[in-house]
């Protein structure tokens, strides 16, 4: 099956979506623990949601990379999620979204929210010819996020460590069967369109 080049993939519930983050244990194990960030997790710095596990596991390095040690899967209100896609700005110009590049610097500067679409990746992480959305949220979103939209988060390190251990001993069937069930995420057209490049030449620099 023929994926969309710019498409949103996730587990997802009737009324929920699931996006992963990595942070050092200080900040990742008390989230876990009590279902909401600590204290120490900054609401004024714009914090990054993905909702592909692979994507993360490219990210964090498996959980390997310092200061990203656990992951975290977030369990979010679908209508969070929307209302941030809805009040986002993509991360990059596009001359057919934004028209000149001060207008895109105007939309990108008030937006609480900044999508970014990077390719998503295999089980060895090496880039496919799709992409994977990474949604940024700050200031008003930031806020929501940590106190509107969480409905649980879980400690999936283990999960991360096992995939990765069948994936270096060379067992990918092993390593596919544990991955969570991503599914295309049911949103409306106009809630995308104003992120999603139509021209095959638009795409982030340096991916």
């Amino acid at each position: 099956m023929e994926q969309p080049r710019h498409g949103i993939r996730a587990a997802h519930t009737e009324s929920t979506i699931t996006v992963y983050q990595a942070y050092p244990p200080e900040i990742g194990l008390p989230a876990a623990r009590d279902g909401r960030f600590p204290a120490a997790w900054k609401r004024d710095r714009m914090t990054w949601i993905k909702p592909s596990f692979l994507w993360m596991m490219y990210r964090c390095g498996w959980g390997l990379k310092e200061a990203q040690e656990t992951v975290l899967a977030v369990e979010i209100g679908r209508e969070g999620f929307e209302w941030a896609l809805r009040h986002a700005c993509l991360s990059h110009h596009v001359p057919e979204l934004h028209g000149d590049r001060t207008e895109w610097q105007r939309q990108l500067k008030q937006a609480p929210a900044r999508v970014q679409w990077d390719p998503e990746r295999d089980l060895r992480l090496r880039p496919l010819p799709y992409r994977s959305l990474q949604l940024g949220l700050t200031g008003e979103a930031t806020v929501r996020y940590a106190d509107e939209w969480i409905v649980g988060i879980e400690d999936v390190t283990p999960l991360a460590r096992e995939v990765h251990g069948h994936v270096r001993a060379g067992e990918p069937e092993r390593a596919a069967a544990l991955l969570p069930v991503e599914r295309p995420y049911p949103v409306a057209e106009d809630v995308l369109n104003h992120l999603r490049p139509h021209s095959s030449a638009a795409r982030p620099p340096g991916n």
